[in-house]
């Protein structure tokens, strides 16, 4: 019986992730990019189409087709989320990634006021409780705003697609001010064309170029 011991170093494995080092997320296939790119698009364009007929301040069924087609251009955004998490394209650091995680908690939050003030008989909609969800729309906007400057530096996403969710994502900033100067008519102008430019054209870049977002091997 061989008794001789081995003083060979027993080799590092190579699937688990290294000490203090969290695991890298699922790579994302390009195909799943596109399917959520078009996600995208779609919630944004019945947003988009519920502004340009109806604006953003309205009342009946106006108000909550405007409510039921912003969950929809929300839900758009979570699959928006999904493509940066997936590529972690706001960098490796822990900062990085847990403002996505944020952003998912602030953009649920809202979408819960979408659905709720959308289908919630009119005295319910005024429940203080709708009231505290109500400000987490803007807070999702401007989260997903800090997102757009940080994917930009990051530099993880290339091409037009590292500068698109900047200008995207800039759409509370663009149309906010906008709605105080000009008023409910112009605002709805600018707010629907910007979302057609920003969010809607973002969908259809992922579709067309999912290997810009896709992490080189």
């Amino acid at each position: 019986m061989d008794t001789q011991l081995s003083t060979t170093p027993a080799r590092a494995r190579t699937d688990v992730p290294a000490p203090g080092h969290p695991a890298a997320p699922a790579p994302i296939a390009p195909g799943t990019v596109r399917r959520l790119g078009l996600a995208l698009t779609a919630g944004t364009l019945a947003w988009a189409t519920s502004i340009f007929l109806f604006g953003t301040v309205n009342d009946g069924f106006a108000e909550r087709f405007g409510d039921l087609t912003g969950l929809a251009f929300q839900l758009g955004v979570f699959a928006l989320l999904t493509v940066q998490i997936r590529t972690r394209a706001t960098g490796e650091s822990h900062v990085s990634r847990i403002m996505l995680k944020v952003e998912l908690v602030l953009l649920g939050l809202a979408s819960v006021w979408s659905l709720l003030h959308g289908i919630l008989p009119e005295p319910a909609q005024d429940h203080a409780a709708l009231a505290v969800l109500d400000a987490f729309w803007p807070l999702s906007m401007l989260g997903m705003m800090v997102i757009g400057v940080k994917l930009a530096v990051a530099g993880r996403w290339r091409g037009a697609l590292r500068w698109w969710p900047l200008i995207a994502e800039s759409w509370a900033v663009a149309t906010v001010p906008l709605f105080i100067l000009v008023g409910e008519d112009g605002a709805r102008w600018v707010g629907g064309g910007h979302l057609l430019l920003g969010y809607a054209t973002l969908g259809v870049l992922l579709a067309l170029r999912p290997g810009l977002v896709v992490p080189r091997r």
